[in-house]
């Protein structure tokens, strides 16, 4: 692209995923006023983030990128982002000693409140609303007052955006954090796994591996990582008219980045090359993704790399594969080769979420734990054999124990599904799913570290 960039020049573009709100007034107004909000992120901290992703680039660390489908306004409270948060950190722990290298941690937090949809409108008992696009857009409530766009709703989310924000840094930097702590809660976890024995000897490891660094002298009390962590926030870039609204001008460099997150992707249903989403991002300095999904074009994909990244730099770019576990095998090998010929490099990513999703009898959407973890362990597989660095992982979950997605240790079934079933969109992994995850991929991790094991969830 030739064309002068500027916050407002996707505006001139063709857009998708985005509402017609009803009064064109009342939303610009509002963009003015969180236009004068202080920023959520800072220029620094995405910088930093952006270091990091470049040394996953490099093979030398991998992603951890986990949180809701869609933030609900409703369920904003301490417990909960403790809760997610929490996870995370867990999950971090166990899949740092399976790869040997650090867990750049990102959440699906503080942001991730709109989603796209496959279609503009609902119906139910004969009567058609429009489809609920997220709580920064609409209400999930079935009634047309709530289900019209209102621009009010981007303030709210600015301001729990701001609160989650605050209150993850206060996670991340003042003791919650602490290793020590942290694979406490882990072994109480492998503890009640019905795989207990399975995930015992990896869990008994770490901790031997925590008793030998406080032996030398490497405590929470002499060793900053020992007791802090980096936590980045991230979410898609769908809501453009906020997203310019929270860009800035970095004062120490002059550049230009969007200060609604750390991290922001490009939905699988937004990449248009000559689209307006496309157009945004392309111009933020901020490190960015790129959701991959079936029908993803390998020379369209190209394209969309020369657009984002076209000085290459390290870092900048991620891939967020969404394949689906039964295509994968299939699909990934032909757009990893193509990237890899044209000689770019970016950070690879494995969503094992979107592609997998399922209707119970019922019509409830839930996704099959096997699912997932199968989808998992093909795009490592791929990437070993095409000689690439897998990045890491993009999972929807949640630090409750929900009951979404069927499987897992506890066996959950279809019959399950009613009891805690919370999500307005997508169905996501409960806490002790997603720590289950985590203690499989570890020993994948593992195993690859030592060609000659046997992978121990190859039988599985």
């Amino acid at each position: 692209m030739t064309e002068t960039w500027t916050p407002a020049s996707w505006r001139n573009k063709p857009i998708r995923q985005v509402p017609a709100y009803p009064d064109p007034a009342k939303l610009a107004a509002m963009e003015g006023k969180i236009g004068s909000y202080p920023p959520l992120v800072f220029a620094g901290e995405a910088r930093r983030l952006k270091a990091q992703l470049a040394l996953v680039q490099d093979g030398r660390a991998i992603v951890l990128q986990g949180g809701d489908c869609a933030e609900s306004f409703a369920d904003f409270n301490a417990n909960s982002i403790r809760d997610t948060f929490r996870v995370l950190l867990q999950m971090a722990v166990v899949l740092t000693y399976g790869a040997a290298v650090p867990v750049v941690k990102m959440g699906r937090m503080a942001g991730q409140y709109a989603k796209p949809r496959s279609s503009e409108t609902e119906t139910k008992n004969d009567e058609t609303l429009l489809t609920y696009r997220g709580d920064i857009i609409n209400g999930p409530e079935f009634d047309a007052a709530t289900r019209a766009p209102d621009p009010q709703r981007m303030e709210m989310g600015y301001f729990q955006s701001a609160g989650t924000m605050n209150l993850l840094r206060a996670f991340a930097s003042g003791g919650y954090a602490d290793l020590h702590e942290v694979n406490r809660w882990n072994l109480g976890f492998v503890e009640r796994s019905p795989l207990a024995e399975r995930y015992q000897e990896l869990s008994g490891r770490i901790d031997e591996t925590l008793a030998f660094m406080a032996a030398c002298g490497m405590t929470s009390n002499t060793t900053r990582e020992m007791r802090e962590t980096d936590f980045f926030i991230s979410h898609e870039a769908l809501l453009l008219p906020y997203e310019q609204a929270l860009t800035r001008v970095d004062s120490t460099s002059g550049d230009t980045y969007a200060c609604s997150a750390h991290f922001l992707w490009i939905g699988d249903r937004t990449r248009q090359p000559d689209g307006a989403h496309v157009e945004f991002l392309r111009g933020v300095k901020n490190p960015i993704g790129i959701k991959v999904g079936p029908s993803t074009d390998p020379d369209e994909l190209l394209r969309l790399i020369d657009i984002l990244n076209p000085r290459d730099e390290p870092g900048r770019l991620t891939l967020i594969c969404r394949m689906g576990a039964d295509k994968v095998e299939r699909l990934l090998p032909p757009v990893l080769r193509a990237v890899k010929k044209d000689g770019r490099r970016a950070v690879w990513l494995c969503d094992p979420m979107h592609g997998n999703t399922i209707s119970s009898n019922a019509g409830v959407k839930t996704r099959s734990f096997d699912a997932i973890l199968s989808e998992v362990r093909s795009f490592f597989d791929i990437h070993t054999a095409e000689d690439s660095w897998a990045g890491g992982v993009h999972i929807e979950m949640t630090g409750q124990n929900v009951t979404e997605c069927i499987g897992g240790a506890h066996g959950l079934t279809m019959m399950d599904l009613g009891g805690r079933y919370e999500t307005f969109c997508d169905p996501r992994l409960n806490a002790e799913q997603s720590l289950e995850l985590a203690f499989l991929v570890a020993e994948e991790l593992k195993a690859r570290r030592h060609p000659g094991r046997t992978h121990a969830v190859a039988a599985q």
